[in-house]
């Protein structure tokens, strides 16, 4: 049975894909350096730079780029950084309406290190991102019940990601979640995910299995499926992804390129395989579309900067740091 015919995944046709994210807004301070900091340690950088960020809006521009009509919700602090991010949406052509400003909390900061591999880590002090409240996301529900896809992450508190999750699915909107940066789902919010894209770390901690190769992977991500989610896309980094929906497995090779930041990829990835999900695409259709947006991402520096347009996905990517796509 194709992905596509499934009862769950069908979702409206329409001629541009029509996606709420509800997430994260950052502002990143970025620093490049040739190995990352140890305990106690300092190491010199090279080049420091800032670029908006914040798995949510990361996702949200990445699906704008690739077509789909996109609202975010989000809760952003009253200051410079949260205007500029809004202003970076509107942009993007994102609809920004039910963006909520904060008059207490500052916006939310990541500060990331990436090294001479293009391995990122982060700090983030989530500020007003932390105080999105599940009583909030009221007003934007009847915005939810018309969208063909909606995207989650952990950066919100968890109560306000289910209160989306069942909004979404009273009214028969798929859910796609991303676990990150926090793996500990609860039972319950799994129930109402049609989606499931953990990366390695995360399906270990969920399924209780080390994931070490492809049948490890494999056998996460059945667990995380008889946990009540209905597809599991696990990205798996160099190795690729896998994609498992009932007895139909994919394996989705890794499109080979040089990366220079790995940043904001597995956002990037959400975005895109929620975008072709919503355009009709099989799910290995779809995981394929995604890891090559992925690809893309990887080999230019920053968060949202780095997301690809639907023009780039047509042309071809180079085995070079200085990728053209």
């Amino acid at each position: 049975m194709l992905f596509m015919k499934s009862t769950f995944i069908q979702t409206k046709q329409t001629l541009r894909p029509r996606i709420t994210v509800a997430g994260s807004s950052a502002t990143n301070m970025v620093i490049r350096a040739h190995h990352h900091p140890v305990p106690g340690g300092m190491v010199m950088g090279d080049q420091f730079f800032t670029t908006p960020g914040g798995k949510g809006a990361n996702q949200a521009v990445t699906a704008a780029r690739l077509g789909a009509a996109v609202t975010f919700l989000s809760r952003i602090g009253n200051d410079l950084f949260g205007r500029q991010a809004i202003q970076q949406l509107m942009e993007e052509g994102i609809n920004t309406d039910f963006i909520l400003s904060d008059q207490r909390l500052a916006s939310g900061v990541a500060f990331v290190t990436v090294d001479a591999d293009a391995r990122s880590s982060m700090t983030i002090a989530p500020g007003a991102n932390s105080a999105f409240s599940p009583e909030e996301l009221l007003p934007a529900a009847a915005q939810i019940g018309q969208s063909d896809y909606l995207l989650l992450q952990m950066d919100i508190p968890e109560e306000t990601v289910l209160q989306a999750a069942k909004i979404a699915a009273g009214r028969h909107v798929p859910v796609m979640l991303d676990p990150a940066p926090a793996y500990a789902c609860s039972e319950e919010l799994l129930q109402y995910v049609t989606v499931f894209t953990p990366n390695r770390a995360a399906a270990s901690q969920l399924s209780g299995i080390a994931v070490t190769s492809m049948e490890s992977a494999v056998e996460a991500a059945e667990i995380i499926c008889r946990k009540g989610v209905k597809a599991v896309v696990m990205t798996l980094g160099e190795q690729g992804a896998l994609a498992l929906h009932g007895d139909q497995l994919h394996v989705i090779p890794p499109v080979p390129v040089e990366a220079v930041d790995t940043t904001a990829a597995g956002d990037v990835f959400n975005a895109a395989l929620a975008v072709a999900l919503a355009e009709q695409k099989n799910l290995r259709e779809a995981a394929v579309f995604a890891a090559k947006a992925a690809a893309i991402a990887v080999t230019r520096w920053g968060a949202q900067a780095a997301a690809p347009y639907r023009r780039e996905m047509e042309k071809k990517i180079f085995h070079t740091s200085n990728t053209s796509v």
